[in-house]
């Protein structure tokens, strides 16, 4: 797509799957600059973004919101264009009708690192209020990090994901999950 071309209808759009057979992202994408539509198991668009580099973002999001992520349409373009992006998104979001819940109520989930604070436990939430100092505070985050790292990836192992997964560790002792 070159600038200043018509906007594709995202209905126009075939819907290719999030994984292959093989547990792999469309590595067709990496580095492509474009705008992306995530459906979910029963095909309800569930976000649309737009990305310098597709395939990383797709990689965010899948360990974000594994639950949502199982279809995807793409419309890529050679040179990197905010105004055109966001004119496609604008698009796309205005031809479905009404806000994903990614780009409205759940927006955090979909853009944002994970925050395990929201995935205490009872006791976790009660040895952190307890804590003494900020040091107890951080080993007590990373616990939790790693426990939430180790869920996300069991949810990822059962998709059959085989793609490499790798957590920024600095980001743990912070209470924060996310990508390398």
């Amino acid at each position: 797509m070159t600038s200043g071309a018509a906007i594709p209808p995202l209905q126009s759009l075939t819907a290719i799957p999030y994984l292959d057979a093989a547990g792999k992202l469309p590595g067709t994408l990496q580095g492509k600059v474009g705008v992306y539509a995530i459906f979910d198991g029963t095909s309800t668009l569930q976000y649309v973004g737009y990305s310098r580099d597709v395939l990383l973002s797709l990689r965010q999001h899948l360990v974000r919101r594994p639950a949502a992520c199982h279809w995807l349409k793409v419309q890529t373009i050679e040179r990197p264009d905010r105004n055109q992006l966001e004119a496609i998104r604008a698009a796309w979001i205005a031809e479905n009708g009404t806000l994903p819940a990614g780009n409205g109520t759940e927006a955090n989930l979909w853009s944002q690192p994970l925050d395990v604070k929201q995935q205490m436990t009872p006791t976790e939430q009660t040895a952190y209020a307890e804590a003494v100092d900020e040091l107890t505070q951080s080993k007590l985050l990373k616990q939790v990090a790693r426990r939430v790292e180790a869920d996300i990836l069991a949810v990822l192992q059962a998709r059959g994901v085989q793609e490499e997964i790798r957590f920024n560790p600095k980001l743990k002792e912070a209470g924060l999950l996310d990508l390398k």
